[in-house]
């Protein structure tokens, strides 16, 4: 539900939502992962989802506001998605 503009809100309690967790990209690489390896997923659509994890993951790595330990989570995941994209171009 949107909040109502007008009304005064509290900014700090938005600082933990600035920033999707780690998880979340983990659990859509892994699952653009196996949905390929099983035959549910064309390579196109697999190549398409990567790389838009890719283009969110490397704008979060390049925030200057992200804390080191998020980031260096954020690094490994953008790895770990130019990885399987390798693997699944020809």
């Amino acid at each position: 539900m949107n909040s109502d503009p007008t009304e005064p809100r509290d900014d700090a309690s938005d600082i933990g939502e600035a920033h999707p967790e780690v998880e979340h990209f983990d659990a859509a690489i892994s699952h653009v992962d196996e949905s390929y390896a099983a035959g549910k997923m064309a390579a196109g659509a697999a190549k398409g989802i990567l790389y838009s994890i890719i283009e969110t993951l490397g704008t979060l790595v390049g925030d200057p506001d992200l804390p080191a330990h998020a980031r260096s989570g954020y690094e490994g995941l953008l790895e770990t998605a130019r990885e399987l994209r390798s693997k699944i171009e020809p």
